[in-house]
């Protein structure tokens, strides 16, 4: 059965892309942590992390550093936290969340709601960093 992820990747769900290649997709989530917090993932559908082989990790992460580059263009008085739990989704992802605060990492916070125009704003910053 295809991951939520998959889902976006092949364009059947809806997402905020902030950047893609052929390999790799970030885009923006659904249930936000903080304003600008973005999901980085691989194409190829891979439930835990450290399951990816070695190269595809690594390429992974620099992908995920240069969207972490652009977000903190976007968000210049943050800092571009990383988190990789993989609880909720049986996909290999990286969070990205900007935050000026540890406490603003806590996936216990309650999560923030946005509307669609405000979801696009978001993305257009990120994008246009």
């Amino acid at each position: 059965m295809s991951s939520i992820f998959t889902k976006i990747i092949k364009n059947e769900i809806p997402a905020y892309k902030i950047a893609e290649d052929s390999h790799h997709l970030a885009f923006l989530d659904a249930m936000p942590l903080a304003k600008g917090h973005t999901l980085v993932i691989p194409k190829v559908e891979t439930d835990l992390i450290f399951d990816l082989e070695n190269d595809d990790f690594k390429n992974l992460w620099g992908f995920a550093q240069t969207v972490a580059k652009k977000m903190q263009k976007t968000y210049p008085n943050k800092r571009i936290a990383v988190a990789v739990i993989g609880l909720e989704v049986p996909h290999a992802h990286i969070h990205l969340i900007p935050i000026t605060k540890t406490e603003d990492m806590n996936f216990k916070n309650v999560r923030l709601k946005f509307s669609d125009d405000e979801y696009q704003e978001i993305q257009r910053a990120i994008l246009n960093s």
